[in-house]
């Protein structure tokens, strides 16, 4: 089955031959891919995206007998797709009017074939991600962390804006799945030791709980699996008076293979996680900013770990703050990036776009560190009067009109 499903909307008047010519033609020239449902509505909102073509003027009672027939979802939009011909437009115009009358959203996708085109493959790439999170399941393993006050979520609207799930995993659970965790040491993956600076010590620390980070890994694996989850985000900071490691190897790999992982029990911020990689098939960079500089707009993010997928090389270094376990120095490639956050109670998000100018690897942050320039500066400035808590996600790429379309069908407003 494909993406997008076009039904139409005719008027008895006119000539059934000479519409579908019209019809044919007008389809033809947007080349997407859709299937062609016509009249028939009897599977309407099985498709990701579903597009009622109003072919013709003297539809709109049509429409109105139609509509008590139709499922809809709370806060889902009406797609109306015009041709302009036939007074396609005029008929499309009374029909989204009739439909804001009655508490309910629409659009009308109409103009040159390119742009009808463009913006039907975005709706149709939301629609697709918005299906997506609806059957998601994600795991809070432990608490937040007690230092982040103002990053918990609000579990009815987040299942009812965006169909997600919010587990609650104690992190007894976990402890229990480590200790019942055994392995084979050789049979953990090979990873290169590589410290920007020569230090036997630490080399030997980091070689020592190697071992202990993968066993971490493997029992988070048997927690997700336990309980269906698409993503979790772990109090991690309990794992370093638990077990003497960290889950900061773990989380990297997890994200690499497609599974949200997110730090610090930050529960927005594992929902800004799982938003952008549903869009954008990308993992996100959950990071907290250690220094802006308000007058150029670049800020230093920085943090212990970072997902495989998304960097040219890394590193193995000690956690920042504890000084033991596994953390990850990631380096990723210079270039284009979006900053996404949304907030707990899904009332606000931040979305902007940017460059990441360089890399560095300074003793006094977490290992990860990354310097990224905002394309507007002025932007800088929320971090310093309205903040979405602290950590934020950095993604690889500009995607800011294609959050902006995702965060439009829910009930956030934009920072």
């Amino acid at each position: 089955m494909k993406s997008i499903a076009i039904y139409t909307l005719t008027s008895e008047l006119h000539d059934e031959q000479a519409v579908g010519a019209v019809t044919r033609e007008f389809l033809e020239s947007l080349s997407i891919e859709y299937d062609f449902r016509g009249s028939d509505y009897a599977d309407f909102g099985s498709y990701p995206l579903s597009l009622i073509f109003v072919r013709t003027g003297g539809t709109e009672g049509i429409f109105r007998r139609l509509l008590p027939t139709l499922p809809i979802r709370k806060g889902e939009k009406f797609y109306l797709l015009s041709s302009g011909k036939s007074n396609s437009l005029a008929a499309s115009m009374e029909i989204l009017s009739y439909l804001q009358q009655n508490d309910l959203q629409g659009e009308i996708l109409h103009g040159d074939a390119g742009y009808i085109s463009r913006r039907i493959n975005l709706l149709a790439q939301v629609e697709t991600a918005r299906g997506k999170l609806r059957a998601c399941r994600l795991g809070i393993v432990g608490a937040p962390s007690d230092w982040l006050i103002s990053s918990h979520a609000d579990k009815e609207k987040v299942r009812e804006s965006l169909g997600i799930e919010l587990i609650d995993i104690p992190m007894q659970e976990l402890l229990d799945a480590i200790a019942a965790t055994s392995f084979d040491p050789t049979s953990a993956p090979s990873m290169q030791i590589s410290l920007p600076d020569a230090n036997v010590p630490k080399e030997l620390a980091i070689r020592q709980a190697l071992p202990g980070a993968h066993q971490i890994y493997l029992a988070l694996k048997t927690v997700v699996e336990r309980h269906q989850l698409q993503g979790f985000t772990l109090r991690c900071f309990d794992l370093l008076t638990a077990v003497r490691n960290t889950g900061c190897m773990a989380l990297a790999r997890f994200n690499s293979e497609g599974i949200v992982a997110g730090c610090e029990g930050d529960v927005p911020a594992m929902l800004s996680m799982m938003i952008a990689q549903v869009l954008t098939g990308m993992s996100g960079f959950q990071a907290n900013p250690a220094r802006i500089n308000p007058e150029t707009g670049e800020l230093l993010f920085a943090h212990c770990t970072i997902p495989f997928n998304m960097v040219e090389h890394y590193e193995l270094d000690t956690h920042f703050e504890s000084g033991i376990g596994v953390g990850i120095r990631g380096y990723m490639k210079e270039g284009p990036v979006t900053i996404f956050k949304v907030s707990g109670d899904l009332s606000r998000c931040f979305i902007e776009e940017g460059e990441l100018v360089r890399n560095q690897a300074q003793p006094d942050l977490c290992r990860t560190q990354q310097i990224n320039r905002l394309s507007d500066p002025s932007k800088a400035h929320y971090f310093l009067t309205k903040p979405i808590g602290n950590h934020h996600i950095i993604m690889r790429g500009h995607h800011k009109g294609l959050l902006q379309e995702m965060m439009c069908q829910t009930p956030f407003s934009e920072s």
